[in-house]
């Protein structure tokens, strides 16, 4: 069993949180309209087909002002950077199981219906910037 495994199990052990994970297809989630406080992303928006139906899946399962925690990989803030994404993602797509460099993380979420309330666009100091690109935050749901 992988270590990152381990450590998960033995904190969602520990905790009072009621904590699900849904599995992998994040375009069709199992899970009940406003059923959810909370939803958790990492480092996904990237590789989802339908980034936009992932979106409204999480914002249908989600209750009213209910949040989204993302850390994503995306465009990059630096128009310099950017030239090098866009040059570089028909390459990553192929190579990184379609992993997108140059989706605008805070537009989706915004066009989705979510509201950003903390965001934070970085550069991840352990890579090269056209794939370091990072924007961490929190965004609330509230249906139209």
């Amino acid at each position: 069993m992988a270590e990152h495994t381990l450590r998960a199990g033995k904190r969602l052990a520990a905790t009072t949180v009621p904590v699900r994970r849904t599995g992998l297809d994040g375009q069709s989630l199992p899970l009940p309209d406003d059923s959810c406080d909370a939803a958790l992303s990492t480092w996904t928006l990237c590789t989802i087909p339908d980034v936009a139906a992932a979106l409204r899946e999480i914002g249908r399962v989600l209750k009213p002002g209910g949040a989204l925690h993302f850390v994503e990989h995306g465009l990059a803030p630096d128009e310099r950077v950017r030239r090098w994404q866009y040059r570089l993602e028909p390459m990553q797509k192929r190579l990184f199981g379609g992993c997108h460099l140059t989706r605008p993380i805070a537009d989706l979420l915004t066009a989705a219906g979510f509201t950003i309330t903390e965001l934070d666009v970085f550069y991840e100091k352990s890579a090269p910037k056209p794939v370091g690109a990072a924007s961490l935050g929190v965004a609330v749901y509230e249906p139209a």
